[in-house]
């Protein structure tokens, strides 16, 4: 199972970006940069947690203009905040140049305190928490967006094995992980969610649970939890 993060020297690396997205007049999407700070945050925490990291620190590389930096300061310590996260923020802003649309790269690192165990795929079960959103679907379905308080108490919930945050290549690719079997196809996943669709800043995630606490753990994200079967 290959994670998107660096495991080096004790710690995690895991990071995120956004282009296109924000205020300018070129942007496809249009947001202010307290939400573009805040979404790119949360896939770099989210990635890092689930990795097993404790986020202690973050590097912003702002293309957006010096006009946006604390707006895009202020949504990292949103997403930060709301993850049970307390870190430092530095990094750099263009300014030289200006771009006619917004950029923006975030990278998270934290402290490898959490050691993925093997588990039994026999013992557990398969749910997605939220719903693979992408673009302006984001803003305009936020009560879909998998809350990131909850994902840090899904993440330290008794009997997850496992966590895996969902992004562009959508929870078919996720699955491939988190099954440990790169030849998974669409036709072997039974989910009422589309399993091929982007989505978006990680406002979904995966997750593997013994049988024995998939009840709780569904009366804890309900009514986001949704059953993934899958044709191992």
């Amino acid at each position: 199972m290959k994670r998107d993060v660096i495991y080096t020297n004790g710690l995690v690396l895991a990071a995120d970006n956004s282009g296109s997205v924000g205020e300018k007049p070129g942007d496809t999407v249009k947001a202010d940069y307290e939400t573009v700070g805040y979404f790119s945050a949360r896939v770099a925490l989210m990635e890092c947690l689930a990795a097993g990291g404790e986020p202690f620190a973050a590097v912003l590389q702002n293309f957006a203009g010096e006009a946006a930096w604390k707006s895009l300061i202020k949504g990292i310590e949103r997403a930060a905040d709301q993850a049970g996260c307390r870190i430092e923020i530095t990094g750099s802003t263009e300014t030289n140049f200006t771009m006619s649309e917004s950029a923006v790269s975030i990278t998270v690192i934290g402290r490898h305190i959490r050691r993925a165990e093997p588990f039994d795929r026999e013992a557990v079960c398969y749910a997605v928490i939220g719903k693979p959103l992408v673009g302006p679907e984001v803003l305009a379905e936020p009560d879909y967006v998998a809350p990131l308080s909850l994902f840090r108490q899904v993440l330290e919930a008794e009997g997850v094995k496992s966590v895996w945050p969902v992004g562009s290549k959508g929870i078919i690719h996720e699955m491939r992980n988190v099954t440990n079997n790169e030849e998974l196809q669409i036709e072997h996943i039974q989910c009422s969610l589309d399993a091929s669709k982007s989505a978006g800043p990680a406002t979904c995630f995966l997750l593997a649970v013994t049988l024995e606490e998939a009840q709780r753990l569904e009366a804890l994200c309900r009514p986001l939890y949704t059953p993934v079967g899958v044709q191992l």
